[in-house]
């Protein structure tokens, strides 16, 4: 069981009012857990990731236990606690300008 939070936008487009939990099939990582959320919210396919290449979209960023782990391979385990469901897998909506 991995628990996610969306940014405000991608809540508003999957319909949801706060954090999700999906069931992780193997371990859990970054792919099987947005794996998991495009098949459960498919109106989210390509928001995240592009849709052929599997690549993070710009402007989005992967934390787990307030580590950015949006530059490690999206196939390295998350950490324990995040796999476990005591700490969420937070997807953010970075913000640019100057």
């Amino acid at each position: 069981m991995v628990r996610v939070i969306l940014p405000h936008h991608l809540r508003t487009l999957a319909r949801v009012d706060s954090e999700l939990v999906l069931d992780i099939a193997g371990p859990a990582t970054v792919d099987s857990a947005l794996d998991a959320l495009e098949a459960r919210y498919p109106m989210l396919r390509g928001t995240i990731r592009d849709h052929v290449t599997k690549h993070r979209r710009p402007f989005i960023r992967f934390f787990a236990c307030e580590q950015d782990v949006s530059h490690k391979p999206t196939d390295t385990p998350l950490p324990t606690a995040v796999a476990s469901g005591t700490e969420p897998l937070l997807i953010v909506g970075a913000m640019a300008g100057g």
